[in-house]
């Protein structure tokens, strides 16, 4: 997909949040400035909380944001070795009821669960996004319109 504004990301984001359950896991990668904390904001939008509260948690780590459902944020950007996240809880945030969006997933990928959604965002011009969507693990989220299953991992 490909947005033209971060207003558009924001709203994306904000109609796929607006369809959550609970216990997604939103794994998200990309350059500086490609759009995850926007994504971010437009996902806690879709879950009735306030964009302004979701904040890079980059010294944090890890915000939770409660709101129609809870929103586990979690910013990997100046995380130097994974197991970091371990000894915050990270593991005891995949418990299955909160909605879990991980910034710079790559830099912990083998600490993620295999289901989970990868959104790779890339820039394409001063204002243009391209969002690329890819499921991993067996479940398809119902709200995700021509995904593809992968076997697990």
């Amino acid at each position: 997909m490909v947005t033209h504004s971060p207003g558009e990301t924001l709203a994306l984001a904000a109609r796929i949040g607006r369809r959550l359950s609970g216990g997604e896991v939103f794994a998200l990668t990309g350059e500086l400035g490609s759009g995850k904390t926007c994504f971010a904001k437009g996902l806690a939008r879709g879950l009735g909380i306030d964009p302004r509260e979701v904040t890079s948690p980059t010294f944090l780590l890890l915000h939770e944001i409660p709101g129609r459902l809870l929103l586990r944020h979690v910013d990997a950007y100046r995380v130097r070795d994974p197991e970091e996240l371990l000894e915050i809880g990270l593991a005891e945030c995949f418990d299955g009821r909160a909605v879990v969006l991980v910034e710079w997933a790559d830099r912990v990928e083998p600490l993620l669960p295999g289901e989970r959604l990868e959104v790779a965002l890339s820039v394409e011009g001063e204002t243009r996004r391209a969002l690329r969507f890819r499921v991993r693990g067996r479940r398809v989220p119902p709200w995700f319109p021509g995904a593809v299953e992968e076997e697990g991992r």
